[in-house]
């Protein structure tokens, strides 16, 4: 199983990126997906979360500005991001955790791409 991440890049104060997250593979189906992020000297933080319900959890820092959603059909989970600050600047990494064919639980990564904002 592999995710593959896009919408990555360079976007000014209080401007809008999206990301998408698309996974492959021997998929039965995808339960909790996750999106984390990593700025430069601090820890990989959890900044939202859906269960396969569609329950959500947001970090407080995120709160009101960012959006995360899925497309079962297309085994792909997004993350609007609006209102972005310098602060926001971090690696992204999207994370899902699946059943394959056979029946076994698994946990996949996305490759990491960089959000930089800056004016």
């Amino acid at each position: 199983v592999q995710l593959v991440e896009s919408g990555g890049g360079l976007v000014q104060p209080v401007g809008s990126l999206r990301r998408a997250c698309a996974a492959s593979g021997s998929i039965l189906n995808i339960n909790r997906m996750r999106w984390y992020r990593q700025s430069p000297g601090r820890q990989r933080e959890l900044v939202t979360s859906m269960t396969g319900g569609g329950s959500t959890n947001y970090e407080h820092s995120v709160q009101g500005r960012f959006t995360i959603s899925r497309d079962n059909g297309k085994n792909t989970e997004y993350l609007q991001m609006n209102i972005l600050k310098p602060q926001d600047t971090a690696v992204y990494y999207c994370n899902a955790e699946y059943m394959d064919y056979e029946l076994s639980q698994g946990d996949a990564w996305g490759q990491g791409t960089l959000v930089t904002v800056s004016s």
